[in-house]
């Protein structure tokens, strides 16, 4: 006979009772209400139904699109074993022999199954009413994690609206849209973001992020034309999926041709030496505004059947807000582009009046030393070491000459928009080819400490040499004899550092406070485009900008870059 107050493992639900399991429910879900973490709620449940129902050990597990067996994450015991393909065929829905001594759950999350709870007692012999209550905590939990999915939903969108609200460079934009995608599919392959162009009639890789290596992809700026069937059924605001069968793609939301899944299926065949696997899932959304197509949203995931009418609807509530906050940012793109272009041509006739100076001093020496050579030659008074060296002087003054418009040249030709890898050290050798006799000239002492191996920056070219450009030239305009030009540049971690600073007349703080407005100058010829060019060209680098002065005292622009934005980001 069993004493007073001893649980029965033959039915361990009638220790509780019915009563004290939905107080039990009733506090599970006032603790966990608010609860954001899908995992720690699951824990949460399975600890419940142990204690509920005297389960010995328990697990959590979950099932992948095309996997035989259920991946467990969580156990309570270690030395527990658990039959994965048991629990995989029960997610499946197959007919399989649940032990009596055993108690599962289903977990449906994004509109399928996902997961199971499963509880065991060794030697017990679980009734229907435990059964019962063990799928009740089971619903409890889903519930929860619904919730806690549909607040990841707005955190999310509100990510993105944000972003648009700061009015985020269009790179940047876009993988926060790609990186919100991931958080909300949990895809396993890979999204890009491809922009139509209308001229070209091609779609290009824009953003593109790889989840098997977490990495950004290396596709960014591949082209592919854009067939005028596919145009038409790009041109609708719907969201396509298909699943790979074979060799094949099969389109399981409607009739559209396959042959857009063959077209963003870029990457078919894997590379020698490379261990990418292929894709077995695509989802692919219009991005449509009133001037009509903008681009593609392409998500991937490894496995044929990953994806359901979840994730379309997921993906269709972000494509009208995606699609205009992409447009609006291209659109303040390329007007920022024509700003830097007009900037750039201010900068070169700006450069022209300030190294004429330098050209005619180098000139004016080597007229009088030739019209001299010319005489001694005519009237045989030629003395050769005399004559060599006024040539070696010539010679200087010449290379002085090629060296100035040799950087011009540079400068007026580098205009290629493709990001490449930018080294600091020669960036500024270019930049000072133009100033270095002025500087001089002026009697302006210029510090260079900017070491050759610094970690490189992947960027623009031009437009990094735009912002060195418009720093020094404002240094050069501030100093004068007896100042200094100091650049400088180290690494700090993830972190690259610019320093540009003067010791020069300096700004008064009221000045200063304005010059974070584009065109504020005080300069006569200015037109107060430059700095506000350096704060942009530093922002689509993802970097900070802080400029400090002091009259009297100088001036100190301090640029700080991510180093790890690298080739793919």
């Amino acid at each position: 006979m069993k004493e007073e107050g001893e649980r029965c493992p033959l039915d361990p639900v009638a220790a509780t009772g019915s009563t004290d399991l939905t107080d039990q429910l009733w506090k599970f879900r006032i603790q966990y209400r608010e609860g954001r973490d899908p995992e720690k709620i699951l824990r949460a449940a399975l600890k419940l139904g142990i204690d509920l129902f005297g389960g010995k050990e328990g697990c959590i597990a979950t099932i992948h699109p095309g996997a035989v067996e259920a991946r467990l994450i969580q156990k309570t015991t270690e030395s527990g074993w658990w039959d994965r393909a048991l629990l995989a065929g029960f997610l499946r829905g197959e007919k399989v022999n649940v032990p009596h001594e055993m108690m599962l759950a289903r977990i449906r999350r994004h509109g399928r199954m996902w997961g199971v709870l499963a509880l065991r007692a060794p030697g017990a012999s679980f009734h229907w009413d435990a059964r019962q209550g063990f799928s009740t905590i089971g619903g409890l939990a889903n519930e929860l994690i619904d919730q806690s999915d549909l607040q990841r939903i707005r955190e999310v969108r509100a990510r993105v609206d944000r972003k648009v609200m700061e009015q985020s460079h269009p790179k940047h934009l876009s993988y926060e849209l790609l990186h919100g995608i991931r958080s909300l599919t949990a895809y396993d392959h890979s999204a890009a973001l491809l922009i139509h162009d209308a001229d070209l009639g091609v779609l290009e890789v824009v953003a593109e992020q790889i989840a098997w290596r977490k990495a950004k992809g290396e596709n960014v700026g591949r082209k592919f034309p854009l067939k005028k069937t596919l145009h038409e059924v790009l041109a609708q605001p719907v969201v396509r999926g298909f699943d790979r069968h074979g060799d094949e793609w099969k389109n399981w939301t409607g009739g559209d041709p396959t042959d857009l899944a063959d077209l963003l299926d870029y990457d078919p065949a894997p590379k020698v030496g490379d261990p990418a696997p292929p894709e077995g899932a695509i989802l692919c959304a219009s991005l449509i505004t009133r001037s009509g197509l903008l681009g593609v949203l392409k998500v991937a995931s490894m496995h044929a059947g990953s994806f359901c009418q979840y994730e379309v609807d997921l993906i269709s509530q972000f494509l009208p807000q995606a699609a205009v906050a992409l447009q609006n940012a291209r659109r303040a793109e390329t007007l920022e582009r024509r700003m830097i272009d007009a900037e750039r041509k201010h900068a070169m006739a700006d450069l022209a009046r300030g190294v004429s100076h330098d050209v005619n001093n180098a000139l004016g020496a080597v007229l009088p030393l030739v019209q001299q050579l010319l005489d001694d030659v005519e009237h045989g008074a030629f003395d050769p070491e005399e004559a060599a060296g006024d040539l070696r002087q010539v010679e200087r003054s010449i290379r002085v000459c090629r060296r100035i418009f040799g950087g011009m040249l540079n400068f007026a030709r580098g205009s290629a928009r493709n990001p490449s890898d930018v080294s600091l050290a020669q960036a500024v050798d270019a930049a000072l080819l133009l100033f270095r006799e002025g500087l001089e000239r002026r009697g302006v002492a210029l510090v260079v400490n900017v070491a050759a191996d610094l970690p490189s920056l992947f960027a623009v070219q031009a437009d990094f040499e735009q912002l060195l450009l418009n720093l020094i030239s404002n240094a050069r305009d501030a100093t004068g004899p007896g100042d200094r030009l100091t650049i400088k540049a180290g690494a700090e971690g993830d972190w690259l550092e610019l320093v540009v600073e003067d010791t020069g007349c300096g700004i008064s703080a009221d000045d200063l406070a304005k010059l974070q407005e584009p065109f504020f100058t005080t300069k006569p010829n200015g037109h107060g485009l430059g700095l506000a060019i350096c704060r942009s060209i530093t922002a689509q680098l993802r970097g900070q900008f802080d400029i400090r002065s002091e009259p009297g005292a100088g001036t100190r622009v301090r640029m700080r870059f991510p180093t790890d934005i690298g080739k793919d980001g």
